[in-house]
């Protein structure tokens, strides 16, 4: 006699905002999926919708109310978490359809209200999920968070109002997540946090132990562990802390890649004093010649803030000199935008609109020829690539150990016949233009 499986519920997902919140979907889904629901690739067939928000900018507070609308308008069972969750009375009054509102990272309440919105009929058959969990991220690259909240008081984020101070994960419990993600087919490890400099300082660094060994919650340690499972590891949101130091031997080794992406936000010590940040931007340019007398292939990506409140053209200007001596090889710029809640939305000498969009243009002009000629540099060179897509007609593109996904370059690939997604290859470097590289594959 046959048996009828009963039909499960299923989630569809909106995922919005950062890495991070890249994550939460990803452990969100991973749980129900567990509990036996299904997702929906789309809002007809979903018995349920999450909206997983940003309220970082006003700009993303506005994109998130935009992605409620639209799941309302077109399933009509929403349930809502994320940062703007924090902004619970606002969503409810704006959508009060919504069946629920969760805040940042409260796994345990958004599963809650899925549950409670689309209950799963008991069925041993439903509880399935891969071993790695749930991903929304291609299958040969991996974020892996290893804490939450932030510490810091910048005078421009709200994001400790958002998700609280710093919490660490235990090591042991990141490397465990790490081991059973390059078990299921992870190539690239993409280390994420608020600040991933701090990690384990809420623990005092304590040490767990790790296959026999004792490891301490630390950058350090933490990047060493994971550089031995046979991943590229690749490090984000890190603080220009001392201790950073000690992770450059491990680049020069090939634990961990020779990448770094550090938020300077600014060089000149007036908007950095303003901006609530460490204003040692001459010793910051000491240490990065020291890194890359260790470590040449270094490459180091940052974002910068322009047009904040008070910033002078003398700021500016030294901002511009700083950057041609730092000579990063990545660079992303943001016009300020003021944030509901944020301290420096007080601050006096508001920036006309007009002079943070020549500024703005200014810098990307720099940067953009600076990234150039680091990118001739490189042409008849062979450089490692890991492929992101490749097509039947020996197309490929991948990226380089200088460029993470999404945010850095490309490296374009001719003649890649039977290269596939997740594959990597020696790849020679034939042109270059102000932020990708274009080569061949050898062998």
């Amino acid at each position: 006699m046959a048996t009828i499986l009963p039909s499960p519920p299923k989630v569809g997902m909106v995922s919005l905002g950062c890495p991070k919140a890249l994550v939460d979907s990803e452990r969100i889904l991973t749980k129900l999926r567990s509990d036996g629901y299904q997702l929906s690739p789309d809002y007809d067939a979903a018995d349920v919708v999450l909206v997983n928000t940003c309220g970082f900018l006003d700009s993303a507070k506005e994109e998130s109310l935009a992605a409620i609308g639209e799941a309302i308008a077109e399933n009509g069972r929403v349930i809502v978490t994320g940062c703007m969750g924090k902004d619970a009375d606002l969503i409810r009054a704006k959508f009060p359809q919504v069946l629920a509102v969760t805040g940042p990272h409260q796994y345990e309440q958004v599963v809650g209200a899925v549950h409670v919105a689309a209950p799963i009929p008991p069925s041993a058959y439903l509880n399935l999920v891969p071993e790695g969990g749930l991903k929304l991220t291609p299958r040969h690259y991996s974020y892996l968070k290893i804490s939450e909240g932030c510490n810091h008081r910048c005078a421009f984020c709200i994001i400790p109002s958002l998700r609280g101070d710093l919490v660490s994960r235990r090591p042991d419990a990141i490397l465990r997540e790490a081991e059973k993600l390059v078990a299921a087919g992870t190539k690239e490890l993409l280390v994420i946090s608020q600040d991933t400099s701090a990690y384990g300082v809420d623990l005092r660094h304590a040490e767990w132990s790790w296959k026999g060994e004792p490891v301490r919650a630390h950058m350090t340690d933490l990047a060493r562990e994971l550089g031995k499972l046979g991943a590229w590891v690749r490090l984000h949101y890190v603080y220009p802390y001392p201790h950073v130091d000690r992770v450059i031997p491990l680049m020069a080794e090939g634990l961990v890649l020779p990448y770094l992406d550090i938020p300077f936000q600014h060089a000149s010590p007036s908007v950095l004093k303003a901006m609530k940040r460490p204003a040692n931007e001459a010793k910051v340019l000491e240490r990065i010649r020291s890194w890359r007398e260790i470590c040449p292939d270094i490459a180091i990506r940052s974002s910068f803030v322009v047009g904040f409140p008070g910033e002078t053209d003398a700021d500016f200007d030294y901002l511009m000199q700083w950057l041609e001596e730092a000579q990063l090889d990545r660079v992303g710029a943001f016009r300020f935008e003021p944030v509901e809640g944020a301290a420096a939305n007080s601050l006096p000498g508001v920036v006309p609109e007009e002079v943070k969009e020549e500024r703005y243009a200014r810098l990307m002009e720099l940067t953009a020829r600076i990234s150039a000629a680091k990118l001739q540099a490189k042409i008849g060179r062979e450089i490692d690539v890991i492929v992101d897509l490749a097509d039947e007609e020996g197309g490929a593109t991948g990226r380089s150990m200088a460029d993470a996904p999404e945010i850095d370059g490309e490296v374009h690939l001719r003649d890649a016949h039977g290269i596939a997604q997740g594959d990597f290859v020696r790849v020679l470097v034939e042109d270059a233009d102000e932020h990708d590289l274009f080569g061949v594959p050898l062998g």
